[in-house]
């Protein structure tokens, strides 16, 4: 078996990574394609995994700019394709659905979004992919009859505790403090991202304003570049350290969607302060099924200072947040180990679900 591999954001290896390395130990020929997006190469050249970057230059967000570069990633995925000659082909991005039809090979869409949310993406993919492999919760459209639903979010596939384990040494090692809070600032620049708000300076002051009267530490990670006034509050760690980081904080504030996810499976509050709120679903189900994270649109900035000041004052917190993680990883399942069998029996395994939707409840 052979399977071509398409990442086009740093979540998607992590989420992936664990899937691929249990894969090529298992003698499956991997091929993995990359464009440039954020930490995504150093994340990859860190764990020695052999990559192919076909798109070096990040684009702007024009239609035009956004039309010229699938162009360039179609062609690039093409060549790729004919050399490789894979039997399935994986990735979030419409190049790996459009060639996959074109040459007649399985093509697997992964997503985590609404198709509401990522609508233009949609648009681009989903009539040519052959499968939408999605958490249940999520929503796909007029698709839904391609989706392959599972117990479980992207973000499992590399943060489920037989997969992850937090590790106290990273507090040493980065001399962290025993209560700190992490703001991220996503930059918030995608094409699906247009019209969205989130966290600007104003209301960044006011947050920081109130961890100091709390006495929380302050650490800022931020996907873009900050003004100079907050540099000295500037997260400095190894990008693959970041989960680690993460899990042994007090509290997430942020207007990334990705990283709020995180801390909601890591069992560490988050509030997440954007325009997206109500319409992602896998983080609607986490925060009024689970309550692990909280939504607030940015156009209420009182009622994120009161509910950061809720968090901060509760000594119970922790364990509370613990109880609740630990219930919806039990309901939950092994997302790697569920991807490894789908991938490995593909497209069995589709028909498999489908007489038995049941039958990924075993990789609880």
């Amino acid at each position: 078996m052979r399977i071509l591999i398409y990442l086009s954001h740093p979540a998607q290896y992590l989420f992936l990574r664990e899937t691929i390395n249990r894969l090529s130990s298992e003698g499956i020929k991997l091929k993995i394609l990359i464009k440039t997006k954020d930490v995504l190469e150093n994340l990859l050249r860190h764990d020695r995994q052999p990559f192919t970057n076909i798109l070096g230059k990040q684009r702007d967000n024009s239609r035009l700019s956004i039309f010229i570069s699938l162009l360039k990633r179609i062609y690039m995925v093409y060549y790729q394709t004919l050399k490789f000659r894979p039997n399935i082909m994986l990735g979030t991005d419409a190049s790996i659905a459009i060639v996959g039809k074109m040459l007649h090979i399985h093509r697997i869409t992964i997503i985590e979004d609404d198709y509401e949310a990522i609508k233009l993406l949609g648009i681009l993919t989903y009539p040519f992919t052959e499968t939408i492999l999605c958490p249940k919760v999520c929503k796909v459209g007029k698709w839904e009859y391609k989706k392959v639903g599972y117990d479980g979010y992207m973000k499992l596939g590399y943060l489920h505790p037989n997969i992850f384990k937090p590790k106290k040494e990273y507090l040493k090692y980065y001399n962290l403090p025993s209560k700190y809070a992490i703001i991220r600032l996503s930059g918030l620049e995608a094409y699906h991202d247009k019209g969205i708000d989130g966290i600007n300076y104003n209301f960044l002051n006011q947050i920081i304003l109130t961890l100091q009267n709390l006495e929380c530490h302050i650490f800022i990670s931020s996907e873009t570049k900050i003004n100079a006034n907050y540099k000295k509050y500037l997260l400095k760690i190894n990008p693959n350290d970041m989960q680690q980081v993460l899990a042994h904080s007090t509290v997430l504030i942020s207007d990334s969607q990705s990283m709020s996810v995180e801390a909601s499976l890591l069992g560490i509050p988050s509030i997440r302060i954007s325009s997206f709120v109500g319409r992602i679903s896998v983080l609607e189900e986490l925060e009024h099924r689970y309550q692990l994270t909280y939504g607030i649109d940015p156009k209420y900035p009182e009622k994120v200072i009161k509910k950061l000041k809720e968090i901060l004052s509760n000594k119970n917190i922790k364990p509370i947040f613990s109880k609740r993680r630990h219930q919806m990883i039990k309901d939950k399942i092994d997302v790697s180990s569920f991807l490894v069998w789908f991938l490995k029996t593909y497209p069995k395994s589709t028909q498999t679900i489908s007489k038995n939707p049941q039958y990924p409840s075993k990789f609880r």
